[in-house]
């Protein structure tokens, strides 16, 4: 959407004002409980449905990157393995860090180099625009909405956790816009995270799990001052590598998701259909397939028991 907006009057001065607006608009959502209240009436099987449509094409990148690329992602996946049966919390950071030692070996073996190592943070002054507004924050407030802050909120409820929606937004909105001038376009819940950092594999005890999240900022603290160098790095990496090991990392959110979607007989073939629908990838009015999974989950839902319930009447 960003890269479709390249022609935007004010350039990324005005995204950047588009970026603040979004933050406002979150601020203001926050500030509504008729959301949250509607959020809490998504079904737990049809949220985990959209989350598992969500993460099928990801799960599939280790396949085919396999075929595309085996002398580089044979490797991460036989380690994976490996560990996967001898030792199962190591079986992915070790699998990540021999898709790292592959994709520094690869540029050094072709004599290729790095363009950029050390990142740069630039602080650009906000311009603000009817068009920016209506062409970069309104459609990204409706992505960051639909695809994230509700998915997110809907898995942490399916996995036991109750978010607080007014608070969370509150904190979010106010993010964004202080992250902003730094080219920072929406702090979220994000969706896939929620679901590695509040699943089963976070650890199998429920208050224990908030470590992971830690962890995971953590990570991003060291991915933020190897940023530059890392997505150079990608850049000249096998194809489909550092996608093979995305989807390896994924396996178990994954299933964890699609056993709880078909794990209640009377949600099914709703769950079904939310996860087709996630998993093709479709954008409608600028909204991600996210959304729409959930629509049709619940538009399949309401048809059933209509039916049911005429066959009922006497």
């Amino acid at each position: 959407m960003l890269a479709g907006s390249a022609g935007l009057a004010g350039g990324w001065s005005a995204a950047i004002g588009a970026f603040i607006s979004l933050g406002l608009l979150i601020v203001l959502t926050g500030l509504w409980g008729g959301l949250a209240r509607l959020i809490s009436r998504i079904p737990p099987a049809l949220a985990q449905a959209m989350l598992a449509g969500v993460l099928l094409p990801l799960c599939l990148q280790p396949v085919n990157s396999l075929i595309a690329q085996l002398l580089a992602v044979l490797p991460v996946i036989v380690v994976w393995l490996v560990l996967l049966r001898l030792a199962p919390k190591w079986a992915v950071p070790v699998a990540f860090v021999v898709g790292l030692v592959i994709m520094a070996i690869d540029p050094v073996l072709s004599g290729r180099d790095l363009e950029q190592v050390w990142p740069t943070m630039d602080v650009v002054a906000p311009q603000f625009s009817l068009a920016a507004l209506v062409g970069i924050a309104l459609p990204l407030y409706l992505v960051t909405m639909a695809s994230q802050n509700v998915p997110g909120v809907a898995v942490m409820r399916a996995h036991g956790y109750e978010v607080p929606w007014r608070e969370t937004m509150l904190a979010t909105g106010v993010g964004t816009v202080l992250a902003a001038p730094a080219g920072g376009h929406a702090v979220n819940l994000a969706a896939i995270s929620a679901a590695l950092a509040a699943g089963p594999d976070a650890g199998p005890r429920r208050d224990r799990r908030w470590i992971a999240a830690v962890a995971c900022g953590a990570s991003y603290l060291v991915l933020a001052a190897t940023a530059t160098a890392l997505t150079s790095l990608i850049a000249i990496a096998p194809p489909g590598l550092i996608e093979a090991v995305a989807g390896l990392a994924l396996l178990g959110a994954f299933g964890g998701a699609l056993r709880a979607a078909l794990g209640d007989a009377g949600w099914q073939t709703p769950a079904v259909i939310a996860v087709l629908v996630a998993a093709s990838g479709v954008t409608l009015l600028g909204i991600g397939a996210a959304f729409w999974a959930l629509v049709a989950g619940l538009l399949v839902a309401g048809v059933l028991r209509l039916g049911r319930a005429g066959a009922a009447s006497p």
